[in-house]
């Protein structure tokens, strides 16, 4: 690959090291697409539309919010219209990202005109904790022959308003031709089945599918719960990077061990830099991201907060050879928790794009610095209320998620003295000793309050386990036993090549390094 050759990686060397991303990234390198890169919904809803306008065999559209409002009645009617004229349309939504944004007469009406819906992951009884995993993906795929992988949901938010001086959210897309496309339909097959009968594949390919399109290499990432693909092409990536990697992430939580790949890259002379939202969909839980930057300033990596509504994208381009795109947030919620997908490019020329445009993004950034004797982090100010857009609901799910872990390495580690507190997880800490405190009041004056919820969850794990039991114990005596439901890794599609390595990128087209501020 593009970032093994640029590392100094060759001959049978390479081939191991090909070997090694494809098996750690559970997907194979499919070469001969064509990619294009696009910004924010100015770009990406356009480029979807028409695509399901033109379509003439078979529609599929999965997504983690769907909002029923200007912008998700549009994409409702040009999917209706389409499924009246007879093209297979299949719609994918997840149960707990749509609950509330889109409306039950929403479904109906897509159902009505012949489209076929299904929620993913919905709530069952006997399987309380089933909730957590959802489908994070955000991809459409028009007759096999295009496809689309972004971190772009359907809501207004993303167009922003206007009249009311908000503007719309910062996202990234891209826009598949080629044979990887093949790679998303059976990605999209795989959470379908998991929600009903399986998907007809072929049906949804014309023999167009496979030629090639272009010269551009690349992966199909489609991450299921606890396969941590994308997370161990992370920590490669992190690892092999040698003169830049910069980073663009919407929830960022790293792990320690992934902080670490970053921090010893940083030290080892690469140029680190992780661009995230300065005015988050959740303010209440920006300190708590923030408590985060101090291990990576203090190794020399530059962190940058987004000057705007919300900085949703999520992306990596390393070394001006290798880049990604796609749904999947740097945190642990992405990595092992939901199925997501992102696309790896290993095209030169691309990642050159993708540097570009991160350039551009850091003049409407500020960068966090640590000055003064007390090492104080200075960041940027928080936009005006009036400029913030309204508050996500279930969109701030992976937000809420990367708090939640955020807040448990706090105190994991006022815990357990594993690492050194920085200063601005005070308050972190002193929020978190209120909670046990206040329980412990409960309990002692009014311990009715605590035990009757106890006996009620406790209730409620037996029954479910007893019907999960009674169920299985059904097929059993049935001849009937079906394989769980729980999501499979997609296997890799079977695809026999020698190694290509990609030209690397020129000097002249690598962006300066030196410190300075955007």
């Amino acid at each position: 690959m593009a970032i093994v050759k640029s590392s100094g990686i060759s001959g049978r060397q390479h081939n191991l090291a090909e070997q090694v991303f494809s098996r750690a990234a559970g997907a194979p390198l499919v070469p001969g697409n064509d990619v294009r890169l696009l910004r924010d919904a100015r770009e990406n809803y356009p480029a979807w539309l028409r695509a399901i306008q033109q379509a003439e065999r078979s529609i599929l559209f999965e997504n983690y919010i769907i909002e029923d409002d200007d912008v998700g009645r549009g994409f409702a009617e040009a999917l209706a219209a389409r499924a009246r004229d007879g093209v297979q349309v299949r719609v994918l939504y997840d149960w707990l990202g749509c609950q509330g944004p889109a409306s039950r007469s929403y479904w109906r009406f897509l159902r009505e005109a012949g489209v076929e819906v299904r929620s993913f992951n919905p709530f069952q009884f006997d399987r309380p904790l089933a909730w957590l995993g959802r489908n994070h993906r955000k991809t459409l795929t028009v007759d096999g022959e295009v496809g689309f992988v972004s971190g772009l949901c359907v809501s207004h938010k993303w167009v922003g308003d206007a009249e009311k001086g908000v503007a719309p959210w910062r996202d990234t897309g891209l826009e598949i031709r080629g044979p990887a496309v093949a790679d998303l339909v059976r990605a999209f097959a795989q959470g379908w089945s998991t929600v009903g009968p399986p998907l007809d594949e072929e049906g949804c390919l014309s023999a167009r599918a496979s030629t090639p399109m272009g010269d551009v290499n690349l992966r199909v990432v489609a991450g299921v719960p606890w396969s941590a693909g994308l997370f161990r092409v992370d920590q490669l990536i992190a690892s092999l990077a040698r003169k830049r990697l910069w980073l663009t992430d919407a929830y960022f939580v790293g792990t320690a061990t992934y902080v670490q790949a970053l921090r010893a890259a940083s030290r080892d002379g690469v140029d680190v830099r992780l661009l995230v939202p300065g005015s988050s969909d959740i303010p209440a839980l920006r300190p708590l991201t923030q408590a985060g930057y101090r291990p990576l300033l203090e190794a020399g990596i530059r962190v940058y907060e987004w000057n705007g509504t919300m900085l949703h994208a999520k992306t990596a381009v390393a070394d001006g050879t290798w880049a990604r795109v796609g749904s999947s947030n740097l945190n642990p919620a992405s990595w092992l928790g939901n199925s997501e997908i992102d696309v790896a490019v290993e095209d030169a020329p691309f990642a050159r794009c993708m540097e570009d445009m991160y350039l551009q993004d850091l003049e409407h950034a500020t960068e966090v610095v640590l000055s003064g004797r007390a090492r104080r982090m200075n960041a940027a100010p928080a936009l005006p209320r009036s400029q913030r857009g309204t508050h996500g609901r279930r969109g701030s799910m992976s937000r809420a998620a990367a708090g939640a872990v955020r807040l448990g390495n706090t105190v994991g580690a006022a815990v357990t003295n594993h690492r050194e507190l920085g200063r601005t997880e005070s308050k972190v800490v002193f929020g978190a000793g209120v909670v046990p405190l206040a329980l412990a009041g409960v309990a002692l004056y009014w311990p009715h309050v605590v035990a009757v919820p106890a006996a009620l969850v406790g209730a409620w794990a037996g029954i479910a386990l007893w019907s999960r039991a009674l169920r299985l114990r059904r097929q059993e005596v049935q001849g009937t036993e079906q394989q769980p439901l729980p999501e499979q890794e997609v296997p890799p599609r079977a695809v026999v090549q020698e190694p290509r390595a990609l030209p690397e990128a020129h000097a002249s087209h690598a962006p300066e390094a030196e410190p300075r501020q955007p």
